[in-house]
């Protein structure tokens, strides 16, 4: 079996190619979709990698119901596109989303619970690249100027902003990053799984404090946490240039085994450790089924770059 020292060493040989391409050339972000959206955008900014951007900048990026089904229906079209095998989720550089509507939601009455977004279901891996305010009060304020799954931060994002970026499998922040869940501020509470996925990341006494007080929190202490996979450097696009190399590395391994691994993470969250350690003994197994697992371990003996054929 392919030993974890030489697996990590081709994902760092690699993602350090990326960065040096990237270096020498722009990100180049080659449009597309078969659906014309609204209020985001779509994107193939590298092989194997589609790029989902919210695009409400008037509003933040505020998470109003049109733009969560559209997210739902290019998230869907993204997943069942073979040729994409990692999505990276951003916002502006201003605002990766300023949290729920709440203009949109003050008159409500009571309704049948729904999900609102369907990452959950999607069995790529999913990195979000977050950028600028994610903040209930940033809907509420004057506004002047004009996203596997990993997540880049780049300032606020609070709310149903830190809900979304939850929702992911990856988070990336930058420096300046600022999380929060303020829905007691305005007499309710996290909606959107703020409560569950907080408390299973960060434990349960930090989720009480953060959410029964509407504290913000920094993106050093989400690391610290293990809410964010790391912290990147600092300057504007550099969280979204590292989700989208951190994304092709993963879009260059073998789909089917990439989808099973996500598959496996995501039941610790929700079985037994005996019961996962089962789940991940029978996907493990299944894998020999597979004709990438027959050209991995292949290459790996004949010692040349395996050829994946995602099957």
């Amino acid at each position: 079996m392919l030993s974890l020292r030489s697996s990590l060493s081709s994902a760092t040989a690699a993602l350090r190619s990326a960065r040096a391409l990237r270096s020498s050339a722009p990100l180049s972000v080659r449009f597309m979709t078969t659906t014309q959206y609204e209020y985001i955008l779509t994107s193939r900014p590298a092989e194997g990698v589609g790029l989902l951007t919210l695009n409400r900048p008037k509003a933040l990026n505020a998470l109003c119901t049109p733009l969560f089904n559209e997210l739902n229906a290019a998230l869907k079209e993204f997943d069942e596109d073979d040729s994409i095998r990692a999505l990276v989720l951003t916002g502006s550089d201003r605002a990766f989303a300023a949290g729920a509507d709440i203009k949109e939601m003050k008159d409500k009455e009571w309704q049948v619970p729904r999900e609102l977004v369907t990452l959950s279901t999607i069995r790529k891996p999913i990195i979000a690249a977050v950028s600028g305010y994610a903040d209930h009060s940033a809907v509420r304020a004057p506004i002047t100027a004009s996203g596997p799954i990993l997540i880049h931060l780049l300032s606020l994002q609070l709310g149903g902003g830190c809900e979304l970026a939850l929702m992911c499998d990856i988070i990336l922040a930058s420096p300046t990053a600022t999380f929060g869940q303020p829905e007691i501020s305005i007499g309710v509470i996290p909606g959107g799984g703020g409560t569950q996925r907080l408390a299973r990341t960060i434990g349960k006494s930090r989720t009480m404090e953060l959410t029964l007080t509407g504290r913000n929190w920094s993106a050093k202490e989400a690391a610290e946490w293990g809410m964010v996979s790391r912290v990147v450097g600092e300057g504007a696009g550099v969280v979204v240039e590292e989700a989208v190399a951190l994304a092709a590395v993963i879009a260059s391994k073998s789909a089917i085994a990439v989808q099973a691994n996500k598959e496996a993470v995501n039941a610790a969250f929700e079985h037994t450790l005996a019961e996962g350690l089962r789940y991940e003994r029978r996907i493990f197994h299944s894998m020999f089924a597979t004709k990438d697992q027959k050209e991995g371990m292949s290459a790996f003996a004949e010692k040349r770059k395996p050829t994946w054929t995602h099957s």
